[in-house]
């Protein structure tokens, strides 16, 4: 495994160790299974699945599930959910907590902030153009910008995944609530190189995270990391 840091999934505390929800769970899982998890150096995201396709790694977290990559990867069962959120300030909660869907948002035209790249779900698919061409839709490139652009009243509504703008207001203390209504949610799951690995194996962890979920302990990683 090759990680990149992105908190709270996996990331460098202050003391430079390496954490995060996804570490803890994979480590809890690969332990429950008996098998040997080994971290190599913080990679690219472009470059660390380039290696994972070319035989150079065995595993990588988060991943989802697509045709193309079941042509040469396995997937476990889902460890957890992907979760995009769609978050205002607490005070505007009560106002917009109505909300239903990205054409709403169109519709009674409030500014949105939302990452620059990426998929956030079929929804917000439909809609970006048409808040972007309202000139109501603004980017950014990390959560930290994202969050400071929030402070700073560039938009009334900041959409993004969960739990990584909850992490970032953390840090930077400022107050952020989230909607009811929730953009979009999908499995994901450890991916492990067909080349290098065993169904057998797969089978041994996927056990795993079976007795692990029954036990309570994923759930229990989970909720320190994640404010439901």
């Amino acid at each position: 495994m090759a990680p990149e840091q992105w908190p709270p999934y996996i990331y460098r505390d202050a003391r430079a160790r390496l954490t995060g929800l996804d570490l803890e769970l994979v480590t809890a899982i690969m332990h429950e299974a008996g098998c040997t998890l080994l971290i190599q150096q913080e990679l690219p995201s472009a470059r660390r699945q380039l290696m994972f396709q070319n035989g150079n790694l065995d595993l990588m977290l988060a991943a989802n599930s697509t045709p193309e990559r079941r042509a040469y990867a396995r997937f476990s069962v889902p460890y957890r959910y992907e979760i995009v959120g769609l978050f205002t300030t607490p005070g505007k909660l009560k106002q917009y907590q109505q909300l239903g869907s990205f054409e709403d948002v169109s519709d009674q035209q409030l500014t949105l902030l939302a990452p620059k790249v990426g998929w956030y779900g079929p929804d917000y698919a439909r809609s970006m153009h048409g808040i972007e061409a309202g000139g109501r839709l603004s980017t950014f490139n990390s959560f930290q910008q994202g969050i400071r652009m929030f402070a700073a009243g560039r938009a009334e509504l900041i959409m993004g995944d969960a739990a990584a703008l909850r992490y970032e207001a953390r840090q930077q203390g400022v107050p952020l609530t989230s909607l009811p209504y929730v953009p979009f949610k999908a499995p994901v799951h450890l991916m492990l190189n067909a080349a290098r690995t065993t169904q057998a194996e797969l089978d041994q962890i996927n056990a795993a995270i079976g007795r692990l979920e029954q036990r309570g302990v994923l759930d229990a990683i989970r909720t320190r990391y994640i404010s439901h």
